[in-house]
């Protein structure tokens, strides 16, 4: 599912009982005894591993191993939300099979077929020469986010896959709570966001699947098309106010092409590129899931910014407890201050 640079050996941590695996699998699948196994090396909160067996491959992502929070991880609501994308027009990888039965590798997993293609991990998309592929990569993913928000929850019936309604507010408490939790040198921009956000939400209370993490690098591209062939990594999919997921993906038109931490699209040149401009990206995104307009876009992207922040505080604490190097704590830091003044100037009274 990625590409054949991103996979590496297993880690010592990860490895698994293959005999036992192998034996499970055969037992379900048309696989050989001669599986072969390499770990995917970016970005996996749940460890993910290639499986190739002659001329098929499949992916299995399973928990880490160790004592996880409850709700944290959760392959199997992963392993759910894609199996129902399966039979709408979202790109998404086809399910084989769940497992629940911790004795066969350690923890619960799911297995899901390989899907060939590109993925993108720079917005910039500095390997295209031709400023129409970069926009048809943009209006690729611009249509994959709203297939996302037009399925109908209710009819695939994933009423308890979240909790339809309020979803900005409990956000905002959720991610004040999170920041103050992990909170080290003050941060006036913080403060007042943490004070204006929940005075300032929106009434539009739309409910849909919202995605959590859709940005480009979380999609796998057709080798040679700009079509998007699967959109992954659904950890943290639920429903939600669909203007938090397009914040979210549109969060790179604020942040600079080569940012420490973060690869953002603020300063390239938008007609030289092809990178369409944030305004017709969004109004691309409201014909498709037939909007006038966006009256409330500065809220949803302070948020989206203002979450980021908090993430990254978390990190930045860790970083600062003994987990990273002086170097990487310190460069989190930064980011954390550059995302909540960045937020904030969005939102400031004039006055401020």
């Amino acid at each position: 599912m990625k590409p054949n640079n991103e996979l590496r050996k297993v880690r010592k941590a990860h490895k698994l009982d293959m005999p036992v695996l192998i034996s499970y699998l055969q037992d379900r699948m048309d696989v050989s005894g001669k599986l072969t196994i390499q770990q995917f090396s970016f970005g996996q909160s749940n460890p993910t591993y290639l499986l190739q067996d002659r001329n098929k491959a499949y992916v299995l992502r399973k928990k880490p191993p160790g004592k996880l929070l409850p709700s944290a991880h959760a392959v199997e609501r992963e392993y759910r939300i894609l199996k129902i994308l399966e039979k709408t027009d979202v790109p998404v990888p086809k399910m084989v099979l769940l497992c629940n039965d911790v004795a066969v590798i350690g923890t619960p997993f799911y297995i899901m077929e390989h899907v060939e293609g590109r993925i993108f991990r720079n917005p910039t998309l500095p390997d295209m020469t031709s400023p129409k592929e970069r926009f048809a990569v943009y209006d690729a993913m611009n249509d994959t986010l709203a297939r996302i928000h037009r399925v109908d929850w209710q009819a695939m019936g994933l009423e308890n896959y979240g909790k339809p309604g309020n979803y900005m507010t409990r956000q905002v408490g959720k991610w004040s709570k999170q920041y103050m939790a992990s909170k080290t040198d003050p941060i006036q921009s913080m403060d007042n966001l943490m004070e204006w956000l929940p005075q300032n939400i929106p009434d539009d209370d739309r409910t849909t699947i919202v995605h959590g993490d859709f940005r480009l690098e979380n999609m796998i591209f057709h080798p040679t098309e700009s079509k998007v062939v699967a959109v992954l990594d659904w950890e943290l999919s639920t429903l939600g106010h669909p203007l938090a997921d397009l914040a979210y993906n549109c969060m790179s038109y604020y942040l600079p092409s080569m940012g420490s931490r973060t690869f953002g699209i603020s300063d390239v040149n938008f007609e030289t590129t092809g990178i369409p401009t944030e305004a017709v990206y969004t109004a691309a995104y409201c014909q498709r899931t037939h909007r006038k307009d966006i009256p409330n876009w500065s809220f949803f992207m302070a948020f989206g910014m203002f979450r980021l922040a908090a993430i990254v505080q978390g990190v930045y604490k860790r970083g600062l407890d003994g987990n990273a190097s002086a170097a990487d704590a310190q460069s989190f830091g930064i980011l954390v201050h550059f995302l909540s003044d960045a937020s904030w100037n969005l939102v400031k009274p004039k006055s401020s």
